[in-house]
C-alpha cells in the first residue's frame, strides 16, 4: 500500500478542504435544522390539528425517504421546474440554486430538522405532568410554562439520542459527495482514488477522519450529557 501519496502536501491540503467543507455543512445545516426543529415540534405538540397534521406529514415524508434522494430532488429536481428556471439568474432565493453548497445545505438542513422535530416533539409530551401542575400552582400561564419548564426539560432529555442524530449527519454529509462541484471529505478521497488509483489508501484515510470526528462529537455529548442530564443520575446512597 502506497501511504505516501495520502501525505503529499497537495492531497493533504485536497483532504483538509474536504474537512473544511463537511463541518461547515454539518454544522450549518444543524444550526438550521435546531431552529426549524423547534418550530416543528411546538406545532406537532400545538393545539391545532391542521398544523399536528401538516407538519406530522412533513416529518414522515422525511423519515420515510432516502436523505440521498432528497439531495437529488432539490439539486436536479428543482431546477427542471419552468417557474423557477424563469427566476433563476436574477430573483433571490432562486438565485442560490444554483449553488451546490446551498442545494446540500438546505437538503440536510430539512432532513435533521424532521428527524429532530419528533425527538422534541416525543420528549415534550413525555414531560411529568407534576412540573406543569407546579408551574400553574405558580401562576404561571401556558406560555410560561412551555419556556420555562417544558422546553428546557425536553432539550435536556433529548440529549443522547440527538447526539446519534448528530453522528448520523456527520457520515450523512458523505453523499454530499453525489453533488458536482462538492469537495467533502468523501469526494476529496474519490478524487486521490481516480488520480492514483489507490482505493484503500484514498477511502481508509477518509474513514478515519470520520472515525476521528465522531469521536470528538460523542466525547462533547458525553460532557454535555454529565452536565446537563446529572439529576437523572441514580443516586450512590
Amino acid at each position: 500500500m502506497n501511504w505516501a501519496i495520502i501525505f503529499e502536501t497537495k492531497n493533504l491540503l485536497l483532504f483538509g478542504n474536504g474537512i473544511l467543507t463537511t463541518l461547515g455543512l454539518l454544522f450549518s445545516s444543524l444550526a438550521i435544522g435546531a431552529v426549524l426543529a423547534l418550530i416543528f415540534a411546538l406545532l406537532l405538540t400545538g393545539p391545532s390539528a391542521l398544523l399536528r397534521w401538516t407538519v406530522g406529514a412533513y416529518t414522515y415524508v422525511i423519515r420515510g425517504t432516502p436523505l440521498l434522494i432528497q439531495i437529488y430532488l432539490i439539486y436536479y429536481g428543482l431546477g427542471q421546474l419552468e417557474w423557477i428556471q424563469a427566476r433563476w439568474d436574477s430573483v433571490w432565493p432562486w438565485t442560490h440554486f444554483k449553488e451546490p453548497f446551498f442545494c446540500a445545505l438546505l437538503a440536510f438542513s430539512l432532513n435533521t430538522a424532521g428527524y429532530t422535530a419528533e425527538m422534541l416533539a416525543g420528549a415534550i409530551r413525555e414531560t411529568n405532568p407534576g412540573e406543569i401542575e407546579a408551574a400553574q400552582a405558580f401562576g404561571m400561564n401556558r406560555t410560561q410554562i412551555m419556556l420555562r419548564i417544558v422546553l428546557p426539560s425536553a432539550m435536556r432529555r433529548t440529549l443522547p439520542a440527538y447526539s446519534n442524530e448528530v453522528v448520523m449527519m456527520l457520515q450523512s454529509t458523505s453523499l454530499a459527495s453525489a453533488v458536482p462541484s462538492m469537495i467533502d471529505i468523501t469526494a476529496a478521497a474519490g478524487r486521490i482514488y481516480s488520480d492514483y488509483y489507490l482505493p484503500f489508501e484514498a477511502y481508509l484515510a477518509a474513514a478515519a477522519i470520520y472515525l476521528v470526528a465522531t469521536f470528538c462529537l460523542i466525547g462533547v455529548f458525553r460532557l454535555l450529557e454529565n452536565r446537563f442530564l446529572a439529576y437523572l443520575a441514580p443516586r450512590t446512597h
